[in-house]
């Protein structure tokens, strides 16, 4: 779910819309509780940054206490202070921290600087496990190396590897560097867990615990609008207004189905 799409950032792959619209939480807790009745595992928050929503502290609680679902949610970090990860503390399973490249090539591209993201990382660390995400393109795959490193010295746990998507004018991972990408898996002896998106898992090795879990029974996205996609970045889905999730993943299956026929 993406709480929000503000976002103090301006990262050119993003596929957020750079927009206000936000979710209200009323509404969350609503989808969430018929998630739970359903069996759901769990829910990830996103945005824009999740941690500037106004309620996130609470609505992390609230699911928390209320439901059965894991609770994980991705950020760029800079706004965890020791206030903050005391107060999610228990409430989320986990954190997935965007970081693409290191240094000079982060502080390119995501406009903050990299020592200040590696203290925010010990208090996310203070929260639960956590993982590191790395949006691979040109710039960022000759800092796969020192990345997985720096995550591991900061405790992280996994490395999820993002392929660059085309958005927005911005070219998707080319050929050539998706093949050093491929290159680079099969060299690594890491201790960190590999990981990759499912739209760029082929040609690499995976491993599917759930197998009867695909489609819809995976995974499903809801955007800042209340609008439920099979993905975050399909541009059309099912807009939810204020009423049950069921009737919305059931029409979006049912789309799903005619497109593939």
């Amino acid at each position: 779910m993406a709480l929000t799409n503000r976002c103090d950032l301006a990262c050119a792959h993003c596929y957020a819309p750079k927009s206000r619209d936000a979710l209200r939480f009323d509404i969350v807790t609503q989808w969430l509780a018929e998630l739970d009745s359903l069996g759901a595992f769990g829910v990830g928050f996103g945005g824009g940054e999740p941690t500037l929503y106004p309620e996130f502290e609470r609505l992390c609680q609230h699911v928390a206490r209320e439901t059965g679902l894991s609770v994980s949610f991705t950020t760029h970090g800079h706004h965890i202070d020791e206030g903050l990860a005391e107060g999610l503390s228990g409430s989320v399973n986990f954190v997935r921290v965007s970081m693409d490249g290191v240094g000079e090539t982060y502080e390119s591209i995501r406009r903050r600087s990299f020592p200040a993201l590696l203290a925010r990382l010990k208090h996310i660390r203070s929260i639960c496990r956590f993982g590191v995400n790395v949006v691979i393109n040109e710039r960022t795959l000759p800092d796969l190396n020192e990345a997985a490193i720096v995550a591991e010295d900061a405790g992280a746990c996994e490395l999820l590897l993002l392929p660059q998507i085309p958005v927005s004018g911005v070219p998707g991972i080319t050929p050539y560097i998706l093949h050093g990408l491929r290159r680079w898996v099969d060299d690594y002896r890491g201790a960190l867990k590999l990981c990759i998106n499912e739209a760029s898992a082929e040609g690499f090795p995976t491993c599917n615990p759930l197998i009867e879990e695909r489609g819809l029974r995976a995974y499903a996205h809801i955007d800042a609008m209340g609008v439920l996609k099979h993905s975050s970045y399909a541009e059309t889905g099912i807009p939810l207004g204020e009423g049950s999730l069921l009737p919305g993943l059931d029409q979006l299956a049912h789309d799903l189905a005619e497109n593939d026929t």
